[in-house]
Parts: C-alpha cells; sequence; structure tokens
C-alpha cells in the first residue's frame, strides 16, 4: 500500500520495530500525532484462544477509571417510572413503544441500549436490526437490568464493553490523546487485568500473546512482553 506523506513524517517520529513500555508507546503516539483532531487511544490484544468454541470467548465489560473521553449516547428501553429513573440518571432517551417503533426504522443516533427484563421480549425482536450494530443488549454486559439508574451512570462513567473476535482479537478505544499519560496507562492496564482475570479455563498455552497501543490515525506499537507479564 502507497504510504501519504502524513504516513511518512509519522514513521520517523515512531520506531515500529521496537518494543515499548506503556507509557512510552502513549508517549510516542501524542508526539507522532498530526492530524487536527484529537485521536483516540486504540488497544488490540491478541489472545490465545479459539472463538469458535463457546468455552473459549472472552466478553465482558470493564469500567475505565478515567473514562473513554467520549460522550456516550444512552436509550433505556423501559416503561412507565423505570423510564423516568433512567432519564433523572442522565440517560439521553427513555421509553418504550415509541422508541421500539424508531429502532424498527433504522434509527440508530445512539451508542448503548439498555434495557430492564420485561421489555426484552418486544426489544428481542428487533435482533437482525440491533446485533448487527452491537446494540442488543446483553446480560452479561450489564445492559439487561432492573437498575437502570446505575447501568446509566455506569455507562456514562466509562464503562465499555468488548469481546474477542473471530481471529482471537480484542480490540477497543481506552481514552483520548490529550488525557495525561498517567491516566491513559491506568485505562490500559485495568483492560489489560479484566482480560486477563476472564482466562477461559479451557485456554491452553501463553494466553495474551501479544498487545499494541495505536492512535486513530497512528502506527501500532507494540508493548514489552515482560511489561505485560506484570500488568
Amino acid at each position: 500500500m502507497q504510504k501519504t506523506k502524513r504516513n511518512k513524517e509519522t514513521l520517523k517520529s515512531v520506531d515500529i520495530a521496537k518494543e515499548y513500555t506503556i507509557s512510552e508507546a502513549i508517549d510516542a503516539l501524542k508526539k507522532a500525532s498530526g492530524v487536527k483532531f484529537v485521536e483516540s487511544l486504540d488497544v488490540a490484544i491478541r489472545l490465545g484462544v479459539d472463538p469458535r468454541h463457546a468455552d473459549q470467548m472472552v466478553r465482558g465489560t470493564v469500567s475505565l477509571p478515567h473514562g473513554t473521553g467520549k460522550q456516550v449516547r444512552v436509550l433505556v428501553i423501559a416503561k412507565g417510572a423505570k423510564a423516568q429513573e433512567a432519564l433523572d440518571a442522565g440517560a439521553d432517551h427513555a421509553g418504550f413503544e415509541d422508541y421500539l417503533e424508531k429502532l424498527k426504522s433504522g434509527w440508530a443516533d445512539i451508542d448503548v441500549v439498555i434495557s430492564t427484563p420485561d421489555s426484552m421480549g418486544e426489544l428481542g425482536k428487533l435482533g437482525k436490526v440491533l446485533g448487527p450494530k452491537g446494540l442488543m443488549p446483553n446480560p452479561k454486559s450489564g445492559t439487561v437490568t432492573m437498575d437502570v439508574a446505575q447501568a446509566v451512570k455506569e455507562v456514562k462513567a466509562g464503562k465499555i464493553e468488548f469481546r474477542v473476535d473471530k481471529t482471537g482479537i480484542v480490540h477497543t478505544s481506552i481514552g483520548k490523546l490529550n488525557f495525561e499519560t498517567d491516566k491513559l496507562v491506568d485505562n490500559t492496564k485495568a483492560f489489560l487485568n479484566t482480560i486477563v482475570k476472564l482466562k477461559p479455563a479451557s485456554a491452553k498455552g501463553q494466553y495474551v500473546k501479544s498487545l499494541y497501543l495505536s492512535s486513530s490515525m497512528g502506527p501500532g506499537l507494540k508493548i514489552t512482553r515482560d511489561e505485560v507479564a506484570v500488568v
């Protein structure tokens, strides 16, 4: 693939063959950023699992200590008092029939959908609409709950959901590059610690095979094995 002028300049400021500590990689990405918007810090972890087997599917949530830096738009599917409870807690939208109709019509101006258990019967019928967009609530991620207020607060504060893809990689954003380096290090370690705790009992051999940090428009920098092992 032909490299653009910006790509070439970026690659001059980092050493993609080097293994970095987490803080070194973050500082290098900050210095290399040459775009006119605030980039996200992305993490990619390659795991020694086979996602084709249900008992090796790594999926979960983590509350990042310093949030994601993004304004998360939350819809709560709930009836009556629960809808109002969600709005009082900071949800952007909350309701039942009206929002089911909007979702059916293709509306998706949201980032997270939370639902009460008694609403899932109707919401579940929209699986073909919400599933491909990653918006279907799930009890394992805490987005199907009667405590909608707490769920809204957690998502707004920086709780993110993740799952391993078919190639064995977990990829997500864990903050913005304009965060202080120490805060991004904290977010990275919190995410990695959660991944380690979710190691399937059936996974054999090396579990965390590699960890890379990158910015939205920047190169991927490999994190040293020594640092990954002590997190």
